[in-house]
């Protein structure tokens, strides 16, 4: 960096020809085909085949703006690249290929790689750079180079979404109606992504095993849960008597969580009598899902929630949050207040609170004030969101001296005039 501050290469001035860069070494003719001429980054494209080195930069001069630099970089990335510096140039080419004009460079790429073996792009498949992962697994999915049960371990390895969907699509399109499954259901099927789950539990119908989809009804993703409903309802199955034998039993310590939510995606009002005793279950998870359950039936009693937003578990005060914030003006504000207290647990802290800023008035916004300085830096956000939001409630009393006083003290919050039409809003002489 030093060398490029305090070097000035003989380029001449706007309006003369570019002088002779024949003499230029390798960094110094790197800096030249970044230079703001374009006359100039032409001479040093032709320059630049005496340095390998430089083919990152005549990659990034193939999306040029100026066009006879751009057709001279083309031909010579045509010229130069192979399957050894595709590979390594594939992130660079891959991300020059988004700008506009960059599509030639993917294409070469493309062109490049469909001639190299399984063995050598397999190098990109552990790629950090998603979109190089995408780009070679499309070209072994199209070139078939990878076997289906390969696929199906990338498709459950993978952390990207569009490389699972791809992954897994490939492998079950590959094997057909009368494929070997026991090599690609079990990676499909124990994968911890969801996408990839569910592709393997819809692919039960085909393979001709729909009756293992039905332990898949209880599993924690709401797509795979869909997906065995569908299969076992192909097979004659009844998901809904399945999810309401085993919520029968609200003591049983090993109820699944996702059959309690499961009953409530495909059951009926009638089954929020199966999910209210659950709100008691000793395990957190049910208890979660209970109220999930209830809100996702429209069933959640703010009377009968109410104490679980004292849980000890914060997924169960989350979701109880979640279905008490249609009722939220019903609650006591006291309360909801009380339980923003620091000596409260943080996650009945931000539920309470949560609630307390939907219902706003008066306690809401002195509540909120309170928490200007509390020591967790979420909260004293939150709360900071929430004055900025308060209005004065219509039915609200006008005139209230302590509006004036909360609002004043957070006056670092607002503008002059803002906080003038606040007042003037709560009925204050601003």
């Amino acid at each position: 960096m030093r060398e490029a501050a305090c070097f000035r290469p003989p380029f001449p001035p706007r309006g003369k020809h570019p002088a002779d860069l024949a003499q230029l070494d390798e960094s110094r003719l790197a800096l030249a085909l970044c230079h703001r001429d374009g006359r100039i980054r032409q001479e040093a494209l032709r320059q630049s085949v005496r340095y390998p080195g430089l083919l990152p930069l005549v990659v990034i001069r193939c999306a040029d703006w100026a066009g006879p630099v751009r057709e001279h970089a083309r031909q010579l990335l045509s010229e130069a690249l192979n399957v050894d510096s595709a590979l390594d140039l594939a992130p660079l080419i891959l991300r020059v290929g988004r700008r506009d004009r960059g599509a030639f460079g993917v294409d070469v790429l493309g062109q490049i790689l469909r001639q190299a073996t399984r063995d050598r792009l397999a190098a990109l498949f552990a790629d950090p750079d998603r979109v190089v992962r995408r780009f070679a697994y499309r070209l072994a999915v199209e070139g078939r180079l990878l076997r289906p049960a390969e696929l199906a371990h990338a498709a459950a390895r993978d952390q990207d979404t569009v490389v699972q969907d791809l992954c897994a699509t490939a492998a079950l399109t590959a094997l057909g109606d009368e494929g070997a499954y026991e090599d690609v259901l079990p990676p499909l099927l124990s994968a911890r992504n969801p996408r990839t789950r569910s592709a393997g539990v819809t692919a039960l119908r085909r393979a001709g095993r729909p009756e293992q989809a039905e332990p898949f009804l209880s599993d924690r993703s709401a797509l795979v849960r869909a997906c065995a409903r569908y299969v076992v309802r192909q097979q004659g199955g009844d998901p809904e008597a399945w999810y309401r034998e085993r919520c029968t039993a609200p003591d049983d310590p090993d109820l699944p969580p996702g059959a309690v939510i499961g009953l409530a995606e495909c059951g009926n009002r009638a089954d929020a009598g199966l999910l209210r005793p659950l709100l008691v279950h000793p395990a957190a998870g049910v208890r979660a899902r209970a109220v999930a359950g209830l809100r996702e039936l429209d069933c959640a009693d703010a009377e009968r929630l109410r104490p679980l937003l004292d849980d000890p578990a914060a997924g169960v005060v989350r979701e109880t949050a979640a279905a008490l914030l249609p009722s939220a003006k019903e609650l006591p504000a006291d309360w909801l207040s009380e339980r923003t207290g620091s000596e409260r647990p943080r996650h009945v802290r931000v539920g309470a609170f949560r609630l307390l800023d939907v219902r706003g008035g008066i306690v809401a916004l002195r509540t909120a004030v309170g928490l200007l300085d509390d020591p967790d830096i979420k909260l004293r956000t939150w709360a900071a969101q929430s004055v900025q939001r308060w209005h004065p409630a219509p039915d609200g009393r006008r005139g209230d001296a302590e509006v004036g006083e909360l609002l004043d003290r957070s006056r670092h919050l607002f503008s002059d005039h803002v906080l003038r039409r606040r007042k003037w809003e709560a009925g204050l002489d601003g």
